[in-house]
């Protein structure tokens, strides 16, 4: 064999060698992960990216996450979920409720005044939805469903201790049942996507916004609120927005078997419930920007409490009377709810 022939000979065997070590190798599943907040905000930091690690790890690098923050994928907040449902996003984080009156019966969670820890109530939250409401998230797979650490009031130059203060400011609410808590408060609601808050603030558009102390930090909201208005310790949130961790369900039942175990591994109540914890433990150092800045936070007495829930109960008549036009029944979903809410508050 001429030293020619030897050559081409070493190279055909190398380069088969290649592809017998190309088609060994491990198939790399991207997932394309989707959200409304910035690169700097705990969601972004300490609940998409960790699991999206915690996957890649466990999966021995099957799977791997590109992540896309602040709507990068196009889009409204308010469209995410059928992102994911309609497979231009393969996962989302994201609050369905910016959508009124589609999630109707998962919405119970939203009702004024139901939601003391997120840690706990992001499990009642995800036992609530399969026995309920499973049927609203029709087209995904569930992987983390959890509540915030509630949304207390802030605005821009008002401070507000009392109801007679709250009447006709306008307020900035993060969904439908927020807004009819706040108008049954005397407040005028107006709806917006959390990241346009700090500029309508700013510009005297609305005096305040209903918004978690954790997303006062990604939006520098503090900067632009002196006062903070909160229910206080041991009592209720004013109102809550449930968010959920949804995947594509075709996407999902595209993974091979080994692959779904790792998804479901870090899925479920388990998963809800760390993230929940997040979520309690992102607010005190929330509200100590705030007070490092000098900004006043307001804590409703014992009376000025039982006031503003008395004042809201006209919120869960009419939610009840949605579910009965839908063919539910809204008092029974308040009573799982609620005893949900009870088992592990307990």
């Amino acid at each position: 064999m001429n030293l020619l022939k030897k050559c081409v000979m070493l190279n055909v065997v190398a380069i088969l060698s290649g592809v017998g070590i190309a088609g060994a190798a491990p198939e790399v599943v991207t997932l394309k992960v989707a959200h409304f907040l910035p690169t700097s905000s705990n969601a972004h930091l300490k609940l998409v990216t960790p699991w999206c690690d915690k996957i890649n790890k466990e999966s021995g690098g099957k799977l791997k996450c590109q992540i896309y923050p602040s709507m990068q994928l196009g889009g409204t907040p308010a469209q995410l979920f059928d992102q994911a449902r309609d497979g231009v996003a393969d996962i989302v984080w994201t609050a369905p409720s910016y959508q009124a009156g589609r999630f109707t019966k998962t919405e119970v969670f939203e009702l004024p005044f139901m939601v003391k820890k997120s840690e706990t109530a992001s499990q009642a939250l995800w036992d609530y939805i399969q026995k309920d409401s499973l049927d609203e998230f029709k087209g995904t797979k569930l992987i983390i469903t959890h509540l915030h650490d509630g949304a207390p009031l802030h605005f821009g130059k008002k401070s507000v201790k009392t109801l007679e203060d709250l009447k006709g400011l306008k307020v900035r609410a993060p969904g439908r049942l927020a807004s009819k808590a706040l108008a049954a408060l005397g407040a005028v609601p107006v709806q917006m996507p959390a990241p346009a808050v700090p500029e309508a603030i700013a510009k005297n558009v609305v005096d305040g916004a209903s918004v978690p102390w954790e997303v006062m930090t990604a939006l520098k909201l503090q900067e632009v609120c002196k006062t903070h208005t909160e229910t206080g310790p041991g009592h209720a949130t004013i109102s809550n927005t449930f968010l959920v961790f949804a995947m594509n369900q075709a996407k999902y039942n595209s993974l091979p078997p080994e692959l779904k175990k790792v998804i479901d591994q870090n899925s479920g109540r388990e998963a809800s419930k760390w993230a929940g914890k997040s979520w309690d433990s992102f607010q005190p150092p929330a509200r100590k920007i705030a007070q490092d800045r000098h900004n006043t936070v307001n804590y409703l007495t014992e009376a000025e409490y039982k006031r503003w829930v008395k004042a809201t109960e006209t919120v869960d008549d009419e939610w009840m009377k949605e579910v009965a036009a839908k063919g539910g029944n809204g008092q029974a979903l308040i009573n799982d709810a609620k005893a949900l809410l009870k088992k592990y508050n307990d």
